[in-house]
């Protein structure tokens, strides 16, 4: 009868796992631009340089839930600031003499107005792309609004065209596309990473717990010494592993690194760091901890491939901001599409992470021991020794 117990607990088996991972597509699957910033730049000083952006402004108010948020700036220069410092995920630049190619509409020799179209394509490709297109599409219309009224006027007017006017009627407002932070080959590199990483650093952190599991201590500063040197071979594994992923990546996947050891160094950071958080972590709540890390990852591989401003408010507020693999996504991207250094917030961030995770590890010392007192015929000795899990 006691096997039979099986046959329930598959249902139950199947009803958790079922929900567990149908639950994890909740990001992806109700996701949609909310308010993603775009930055706006006019340098045109004329009428309808101001015409323009007044048009983009309310065309983005007429939703509930604009799609853009719009950051108006002062020139091409804050702009591009703010494009490398990840504010932006994309711009529309309005140059100086965009009104007076606009007047030249009504003259015999008429010039396109031109303007352009920046895409941050290091920050987010997807987003990237989706930007690229509604940009595209928002310049089409008013172009095609602004055509419709050229020819009305030439209609109204019995006015014939010459080949030069009826070509710029047809568009008479150009865009040119600037991607950057182009991501190349490496688009999918920050991704790629972070499983390997992670069950790397799980299972190197389970194994190491397990070494001090039963182990027997003499005294408070042995178990210290112990502890102390968990997280020394945390760090020595970490390093070994960042530096090999990093290899094989290169080797398997064909990536091309323009600073290999920025890369690596990076990547031994990370995975120091998810050892000794899991390690702390486990030596303090044992076995309970192995859950959590693993909903952690399902959990958190699909919001990593999500800007944050298209996640459900709970993931985006409650959710997203407290994943420590985050700041290996947000630190690799640094590394690869933007600055190209190696020490920068996301560095310093996972540097905290893994000093408060030493901290955790060294105090568990208080909980996890006790004394056991031995009459002995030289009197009484503490003996110290690790409770067993």
């Amino acid at each position: 009868m006691k096997e039979n117990k099986f046959f329930g607990i598959a249902f139950v088996a199947v009803l958790l796992l079922s929900f567990i991972f149908v639950a994890t597509q909740i990001p992806g699957a109700h996701s949609y631009p909310k308010n993603l910033p775009i930055g706006l730049v006019l340098e045109d000083e004329g009428n309808m340089g101001q015409t323009f952006v007044e048009t983009i402004q309310k065309n983005s108010q007429a939703t509930k839930e604009a799609p853009f948020k719009w950051v108006v700036l002062k020139n091409e220069q804050e702009m591009k600031e703010k494009l490398t410092n990840q504010e932006l995920y994309g711009a529309i630049y309005i140059p100086k003499d965009f009104s007076e190619k606009y007047a030249s509409f009504q003259t015999p020799t008429p010039t396109s107005a031109m303007l352009k179209i920046y895409i941050n394509q290091g920050k987010n490709a997807n987003v990237a792309t989706m930007v690229t297109q509604a940009l595209s599409t928002m310049v089409e219309k008013m172009n095609d609004n602004v055509s419709a009224q050229l020819l009305a006027v030439s209609e109204k007017n019995n006015m014939p065209l010459n080949a030069n006017q009826a070509r710029t009627y047809s568009t008479p407002i150009q865009n040119e596309i600037v991607t950057v932070h182009e991501t190349g080959k490496l688009g999918n590199a920050p991704l790629s990473f972070f499983q390997p990483i992670w069950i790397s650093s799980l299972v190197s952190a389970i194994l190491l717990w397990f070494t001090g599991r039963n182990r027997k201590f003499n005294s408070a500063l042995e178990q210290l010494k112990f502890r102390g040197l968990q997280a020394l071979m945390a760090i020595i594994i970490g390093l070994f592993g960042g530096y090999l992923l990093t290899w094989y990546s290169t080797w398997i996947l064909d990536y091309e690194f323009a600073n290999f050891n920025h890369v690596a160094l990076f990547l031994s950071l990370t995975c120091a760091t998810f050892i000794l958080l899991i390690l702390a972590i486990t030596t303090w709540i044992q076995f309970a901890s192995l859950p959590i890390f693993i909903l952690l990852m399902f959990f958190g591989l699909p919001l990593l491939q999500i800007a944050p401003e298209m996640m459900p408010s709970f993931y985006a507020d409650w959710i997203y901001p407290w994943l420590p693999f985050r700041f290996m996504f947000e630190g690799l991207k640094d590394i690869l599409f933007f600055n190209g250094e190696l020490w920068g917030t996301a560095a310093v961030t996972l540097c905290w992470i893994a000093v408060i995770s030493i901290l955790g590890l060294l105090l568990s010392l208080v909980k996890r021991s006790s004394y056991k007192e031995d009459d002995t015929s030289a009197g009484i000795t503490t003996v110290m020794r690790e409770e067993e899990v």
